[in-house]
């Protein structure tokens, strides 16, 4: 190792090239001397050249810098320079800056005015699958407590709404009803009536073959009234008033109006979730019947473009394949699912985080419980009008 004499670290380096050396003006001072270049693309000499000059000199207490013969420099030397501040705050040396160019100064007081905060960085760890499987089971069982805690405070809700004592806005409550129902109008038209037009194609392919074409009415007729009328309004609902309800109760979450409100002693439930599930609930059935009417249309579409029925006897036909039955069913699907809907987007929104990013979650997460609750009810009302023979 060198002595108190001064010692060029890169002496072979070409010149104009980025050189460290040291000396010792004092048993306890090391004197860190930059020459050249120190610039991106340049050989920078690495700072742990300065730690073996410390750990050599057991007596330094103090690091000073001469920058005399520098002749650029950019963030490759304010790179060294900070990993050298590092290794001599663990070693308690004491830094002095005077040597060094102002601007290198100016940005090290930056670098090192806000300290990086503990825990900042966050390594990526995976956890053992027993531990994953663990805390999913404890996150669903929170998330079903709070599902069945919700449905018992909506239900309260409306306990007070019809005893005239919930607390919400009269207008609100009109402004989701247009929300909810006729502005919801023309997407339904167009999705029920292209599904109407889906079943009379499908089974006017197979009807063909046996001569049975007229019977094309009473397979949409009923398939649209009985059930999908209802689960494709129900799905149209889910993707457009409950991900708007989860994404405006989110927002309000967010931007911590819930909270005021619950500082002002209105309840939540009552105030918010309230009118969207009445909203909801009762414009859902209209809709139903109204997406029942447009499939029908759509297969009388190709019923009498495709399979030259009369008008007259399609409709004929549709009417006697119908009755009361089939409506009602519909009907309570439809009711089934706007209940769905309403609580899923709501329950969503008031668990959003506080962040925009946690809305949009909310939101995602709004439509896809919503969807998955449809198709679980479709196939426990399917099962349990099985049962009872209707």
């Amino acid at each position: 190792m060198p002595d108190n004499s001064q010692l060029n670290i890169a002496g072979e380096e070409s010149p104009g090239s980025c050189e460290i050396y040291y000396d010792h003006p004092s048993d306890d001072t090391l004197l860190v001397g930059l020459k050249g270049k120190w610039i991106i693309g340049e050989k920078i000499p690495a700072a742990d050249d300065v730690q073996q000059q410390i750990n050599y000199h057991r007596s330094i207490r103090q690091i000073a810098f001469d920058t005399a013969q520098l002749s650029g420099w950019d963030s490759a030397l304010l790179t060294f320079l900070i990993k050298v501040v590092e290794q001599t705050q663990q070693n308690k040396i004491e830094i002095h800056e005077g040597g060094l160019p102002q601007g290198v100064k100016s940005l090290l007081h930056l670098a090192s005015a806000v300290p990086e905060r503990k825990g900042a960085r966050k390594e990526t760890v995976r956890e053992p699958i027993l531990a994953r499987i663990g805390n999913y089971a404890l996150d669903t069982g929170r998330s079903a407590v709070e599902f069945v805690n919700f449905i018992g405070a909506a239900f309260l809700a409306l306990l007070k709404f019809f005893v005239g004592k919930a607390r919400f806005q009269r207008s609100d409550l009109m402004l989701f009803i247009q929300q909810t129902g006729a502005e919801a109008l023309p997407i339904v038209t167009l999705i029920s009536v292209l599904v109407g037009l889906i079943f009379a194609f499908i089974g006017a392919v197979q009807l063909m073959m046996f001569g049975a074409q007229i019977y094309v009415a009473d397979l949409v007729g009923i398939a649209m009234v009985r059930v999908m009328g209802a689960v494709m309004t129900g799905v149209i609902m889910a993707g457009r008033t409950g991900a708007a309800f989860a994404a405006q109760i989110g927002t309000m979450q967010v931007n911590e109006e819930i909270d005021a409100l619950q500082t002002l002693g209105i309840s939540a439930m009552e105030f918010l979730v309230l009118p969207r599930m009445l909203a909801l609930v009762l414009m859902m059935p209209l809709l139903c019947l109204y997406s029942d009417l447009m499939g029908i249309l759509g297969g009388m579409i190709v019923g009498v473009g495709m399979l030259d029925i009369d008008v007259e006897l399609y409709l004929n036909q549709t009417q006697k394949a119908l009755n009361l039955t089939h409506i009602g069913i519909g009907i309570v699907h439809s009711i089934v699912f706007g209940i769905l809907v309403a609580l899923a987007g709501c329950l969503r929104g008031l668990q959003c985080g506080r962040s925009a990013s946690a809305v949009g979650q909310a939101t995602t997460s709004a439509v896809v419980t919503s969807i998955v609750a449809i198709v679980v009810a479709t196939a426990i009302i399917t099962v349990v009008c099985n049962v009872m023979g209707i």
